[in-house]
């Protein structure tokens, strides 16, 4: 409770400090408002949901933006894609869909240490794809702990059998991170992203753009964090585990036949897929050119609500469904639009990015690396959406100064925001696997560092690459 109370106390502490030490100005009451929400975010004082709503209190208090130009911030169109995310990932929990993804990925791998831990990972960094990397790790922590107790007295004593639980388990939250990478509603960064880019007037990004341009560096990210998971901090030296494929079978019989609300829903996500992935085909055709990603999600998710099960005769998502609903990442999605808006409106992103300019070597690659290290390294102990959202307007003008394409420096910088791997603190899903108790903090940051690294210059090499052929 005394810590509680410090950490409340540190935000406003911060905000008063700065007004009185900072002059009586625009720009220092922006600052003095952004140190409080840090404080309030890092320190966890209360839910990173309610420090979102800062702005709405602050923000016309201190005429950086009057109460409907702030409140417009948390009805961005982008929060409204990734609310039809949320549902989706919804019907797919409700239906058990995940489970059966996951356990029939499971199947396929065999008996063999190393082939398990590729199988748990690639399901998992499958579901994050589609569903939020918490709700994925949470699904898959289970059916990792079940296959980890089969080996009984080798998690204890077996350096081998520790190794096993240790590697499963970091790459059931490893996936979740990276796979959320992959498309633009896996994971909050891209859209604050996509969001701040539409509203800078710049060409949107769709959803098969993001995708095409994402899933080969998804690939290399993952094939490394696996490879230096299980081949060079923990190598496993089984040969097999008997009993692992029986285990899978007996839940994938437990699961029973494809029920007809499952079918539905299978088809329902299939289908929303299929159009995002051509959405700009389709905006060709007149009655269509105004489908945007955001219509398709609303129109997934009142499907949901109108399409019934056959056996029950109720639709496959009911209202109090939704009370599953992560509302507080979508009040903190909003809440960071409305500090990178306020950072625009007051002139601070523009200082900011030209004073990093005059400090900044001209070397685009250099720079690229500098800009992922920091966003790597800084998300390991914030919030990744409050990250981009202040950083990216930033990476904007930087860009611009140096003559470079504002994506070249935004979308490494919004990559590497979700590729924490350090620290249980850094995410939820890295939060999650070591609440199973076969996790030390140790592994965890001896493991995270090396993939902390390896993800910087994978990051920054492919991005360098690659981003002006797509942006």
């Amino acid at each position: 409770m005394k810590n509680r109370w410090i950490s409340l106390a540190i935000g406003p502490l911060l905000f008063l400090i700065c007004l009185a030490l900072g002059g009586d100005n625009m720009q220092v009451r922006m600052i003095a408002s952004v140190l409080w929400m840090l404080a309030w975010w890092i320190g966890g004082a209360i839910p990173v949901g309610v420090t979102a709503l800062l702005p709405i209190i602050l923000f016309p208090m201190l005429g950086i933006l009057d109460l409907k130009a702030t409140t417009a911030n948390y009805a961005n169109p982008v929060i409204y894609l990734f609310l039809g995310g949320f549902i989706l990932g919804l019907a797919i929990e409700k239906w058990n869909l995940h489970k059966r993804i996951a356990l029939n990925i499971i199947n396929l791998s065999g008996e063999k240490p190393n082939r398990i831990i590729l199988g748990s990972m690639l399901a998992t960094a499958l579901l994050s794809m589609w569903i939020s990397n918490t709700a994925t790790a949470v699904m898959m922590l289970p059916i990792g702990m079940s296959v980890v107790s089969l080996l009984g007295d080798k998690i204890k004593d077996g350096k081998a059998g520790r190794n096993f639980g240790i590697t499963l388990m970091l790459g059931i939250a490893y996936s979740a991170n990276i796979g959320g990478i992959t498309t633009l509603i896996g994971t909050p960064p891209n859209l604050v992203l996509a969001s701040i880019v539409s509203d800078s007037g710049l060409p949107p990004i769709d959803f098969s753009t993001w995708l095409i341009f994402a899933l080969p560096l998804v690939i290399v990210l993952f094939t490394s964090t696996y490879l230096i998971s299980t081949k060079v901090i923990f190598p496993i030296r089984l040969d097999k585990i008997e009993g692992i494929g029986t285990l899978i079978k007996q839940e994938l019989k437990e699961l029973g036949k494809l029920e007809s609300g499952e079918k539905r829903v299978l088809i329902i996500m299939v289908s929303t897929a299929l159009l995002w992935i051509f959405r700009a085909q389709l905006n060709k055709i007149e009655w269509l050119s105004t489908l945007s990603d955001t219509t398709i999600a609303i129109l997934a998710s009142v499907v949901l609500f109108v399409v019934p099960d056959t056996r029950s005769k109720e639709p496959l998502l009911k209202w109090q469904d939704t009370e599953k609903l992560p509302w507080g990442i979508l009040l903190l999605f909003g809440g960071g639009i409305s500090v990178a808006k306020g950072m625009e409106v007051t002139n601070i992103v523009e200082l900011l990015g030209n004073w990093i300019s005059q400090n900044s070597t001209p070397h685009v690659f250099v720079l690229v690396l500098i800009i992922c290290a920091l966003a790597l390294f800084l998300t390991e102990v914030m919030s990744n959406v409050a990250l981009v959202s202040v950083f990216i307007p930033v990476s904007f003008v930087i860009a611009q100064s140096f003559g470079l394409n504002e994506m070249q420096l935004a979308i490494p910088l919004t990559i590497a925001a979700s590729c924490a791997f350090m620290f249980p603190i850094s995410t939820p899903p890295n939060a999650i696997v070591f609440s199973s108790g076969y996790l030390k903090m140790g592994d965890m940051a001896k493991t995270g560092i090396l993939l902390n690294i390896a993800s910087i210059i994978i990051i920054s090499i492919y991005c360098y690459w690659f981003i002006p052929y797509f942006f």
